[in-house]
């Protein structure tokens, strides 16, 4: 969120929110039950090839639709525009469960061009004496043809492994009639070889990759070194749309045992996932399912959107469940509280960033390339030299002084 100064009154701001979506909110609640808007956007976020600090964004929202509705309509207008610029008509989004997207792929925006899936392999050391793989998940994945790598490549692997978190990362050649070589194989049962063999699919002259850790971990790590090996350029290998379902409602919980919400507080939780809101533990919370989705493509995403809470009583509840006071929700959020007393419609809608969209059907692998006046990695407009140091004299008409940033504590 930025804050902008109003200068005619003394220690006021305004907050320009990241997205618009409450003001979408109010509209349907006002009676306009279809609405989209193509905006100029910026956020402040750390640069790279999918994402600039200015981008176009089609914003759209939908009254007494539900998920499906938006995601045909928001399908239908990508592959309309996929068409008319390459010609051919792309096959229409398949769905996948956020469960599905992190297991098989260890990312909640997975490439779906090329193999490597990811292969739990908790199972097959449920009852391991291997201590390193006495952990919450146990997953690997196959490099085929790559079991002769060097040393030192595999070193590389390994590194990366440890930079992305990870304790280490273990690796074994698959040598002729399935046989494992690697220093861990000494530790492992013959049971255990044989069923990791199996349960990956690996064959002679492959390379196996495993990592071993918190589930959320392994997936990170397994999924970026996934993506790192084998992605092939996003622009190549056709169009394949993707919608990511049933995302997790929280994310995690924060130091007082509060759930911290995965995306914002007004998305509608899954239905079927009410009762353990009413009743589950604060760890039961985090099984809760939300009616968000994300639409992929070649791995990147192209938006988001979800059903919105349009229910007092259930948002109310989301609020209790967030540490958010009912004083402290109408003094944040009244504006848009009050206008659900007089009844909202169900309503849902999505935002996706064109730019994106329109960077891969130019064949380019960097947003960068299909904006106007694009800044560089760190952040500069080369055209402007901006960002600059700002004039102390505007800073004492605004009465505003800076001061240094504080230093972090060390840990």
């Amino acid at each position: 969120m930025s804050l902008v100064q109003k200068r005619i009154n003394d220690g006021q701001f305004y907050a320009l929110p990241q997205s618009p979506q409450l003001f979408k909110q109010l509209l349907m609640v006002g009676g306009l039950d279809r609405y989209f808007q193509i905006a100029r956007c910026l956020r402040d976020e750390d640069l790279r090839a999918d994402r600039q600090f200015e981008f176009m964004q089609l914003d759209a929202e939908m009254s007494f639709a539900d998920a499906d509705d938006v995601m045909g309509v928001i399908g239908e207008a990508v592959l309309a525009a996929s068409e008319a610029v390459t010609g051919t008509r792309p096959a229409a989004p398949a769905r996948m469960t956020w469960h599905e997207a992190m297991a098989r792929f260890g990312s909640d925006k997975p490439d779906v061009r090329f193999g490597l899936e990811l292969g739990d392999l908790c199972e097959v050391f449920a009852a391991t004496d291997f201590r390193a793989f006495q952990a919450e998940s146990v997953k690997g994945f196959v490099l085929p043809g790559q079991g002769d790598l060097s040393r030192a490549q595999v070193d590389k692997l390994e590194a990366r492994a440890k930079q992305l978190g990870a304790g280490g990362l273990v690796w074994m050649r698959v040598r002729e009639q399935g046989v494992l070589e690697a220093p861990v194989v000494k530790f492992l049962s013959e049971g255990e070889q044989l069923g990791l063999v199996d349960a990956l699919g690996a064959r002679p002259g492959d390379l196996v990759l495993i990592c071993a850790g918190t589930r959320r971990l392994v997936d990170h790590v397994l999924g970026t070194l996934r993506v790192e090996q084998g992605r092939p350029p996003v622009h190549e290998g056709g169009l394949h749309f993707l919608w990511v379902v049933d995302f997790p409602l929280f994310e995690g919980l924060d130091d007082a045992g509060r759930p911290i919400p995965a995306h914002h507080p007004f998305t509608m939780p899954h239905p079927e996932d009410r009762e353990i809101l009413e009743h589950g533990s604060p760890e039961d919370l985090l099984s809760v399912r939300s009616l968000a989705y994300d639409l992929v493509l070649n791995g990147w995403e192209l938006g988001s959107g979800s059903v919105r809470i349009h229910q007092p009583d259930v948002q109310r509840q989301i609020f209790t469940l967030l540490g958010i006071t009912d004083e402290d929700a109408q003094a944040r959020f009244g504006f848009l509280l009050d206008a659900f007393r007089y009844g909202a419609p169900p309503h849902a809608g999505f935002a996706f960033g064109i730019d994106r969209l329109v960077a891969i059907l130019a064949g380019e692998d960097n947003i960068r390339e299909v904006i106007a006046f694009p800044k560089t990695q760190s952040g500069a407009d080369p055209l402007t030299g901006a960002p600059s140091a700002i004039d102390p004299a505007l800073l004492a008409d605004l009465g505003l002084q800076l001061k240094p940033k504080p230093t972090p504590k060390s840990s």
